[in-house]
């Protein structure tokens, strides 16, 4: 079923097809047959400023989340037993704290429709029952249309193709990279299930998806996407200055504390025998 039949979406595709395409003809001076990708920053640019006060929220946001980090642990420590109860005071401990575990999922949510926008844009011959001239403009010789995914297996790809999907996904990769080094979780003393080694490496493995998703989209998707990755670890990285986590308290190793107690013990033991001898020999 196509979506876009109905008449609002049809009519909503075919505004933002004549925004795009009137943005394109604007930049043909300046970029010439890479007018319609340049136009496709710029939209990308616009998108991320407007989302601006979104990317505070989120920010704050995470700072709480990490602030209320032991405390949701002592939760999930005093009521692995009853989920239900476990449910109903993590829920209480976000209501009073006016935030929520759903905290700064509005970008991702609101990038959705632009990127779906920009997929449907760039792989319908026809707009609104009239030809989608956006099909002809290329970026240094790739078609904006086409995704690397389906030049490959159709036998069409060029090498001018391979190199410009390649720059994209080396500065997608690149970019997921040290948003993985420079955002690793702090070592914590949670043990639970989630905060294991192998369920870090997947959560770490996250950060690469987007290049999985930029194979199979068309460039001009792919552009919007690599141009947003690299906003997004910017932002990010100034955020965090103004809105830094709480450090988190280093755990003490438990073969250490035992030793440590272990030889408070013996001490003590000690000193017990040593008075009982003078007690004797007095």
């Amino acid at each position: 079923m196509d979506l876009f039949a109905f008449p609002p979406l049809a009519a909503l595709l075919d505004a933002a097809y004549g925004a795009l395409a009137g943005l394109s003809t604007l930049l043909t001076p300046v970029a010439g047959a890479s007018a319609a990708a340049l136009a496709v920053v710029l939209v990308t640019l616009l998108v991320r400023a407007l989302l601006i006060p979104v990317g505070f929220s989120t920010a704050r946001a995470e700072q709480t989340r990490a602030r209320l980090a032991p405390r949701l642990r002592e939760l999930q420590r005093r009521h692995k037993k009853n989920p239900e109860r476990l449910q109903t005071e993590m829920l209480a401990l976000y209501r009073d704290e006016k935030t929520s575990p759903f905290a700064g999922m509005l970008p991702v949510l609101a990038q959705a429709p632009v990127v779906g926008l920009l997929y449907t844009l760039f792989i319908r011959p026809e707009i609104a029952g009239h030809p989608n001239d956006l099909l002809s403009h290329d970026l240094f010789g790739a078609p904006l249309g086409e995704s690397l995914a389906s030049a490959v297996f159709g036998g069409t790809v060029t090498p001018a193709a391979l190199a410009v999907f390649a720059a994209l996904l080396l500065v997608i990769v690149a970019t997921a990279e040290v948003t993985r080094r420079v955002f690793r979780p702090a070592a914590t003393d949670d043990d639970s299930p989630m905060n294991s080694p192998a369920m870090q490496r997947v959560f770490g493995s996250l950060h690469y998806l987007t290049a999985v998703f930029a194979l199979f989209v068309p460039l001009a998707a792919a552009l919007y996407l690599t141009v947003t990755v690299v906003w997004t670890l910017v932002q990010r990285v100034l955020l965090r200055r103004r809105y830094p986590l709480p450090a988190a308290a280093p755990a003490a190793p438990a073969a250490a504390t035992t030793r440590s107690g272990g030889a408070s013990a013996g001490a003590r033991g000690g000193r017990a025998r040593l008075s009982r001898a003078a007690g004797s020999a007095r």
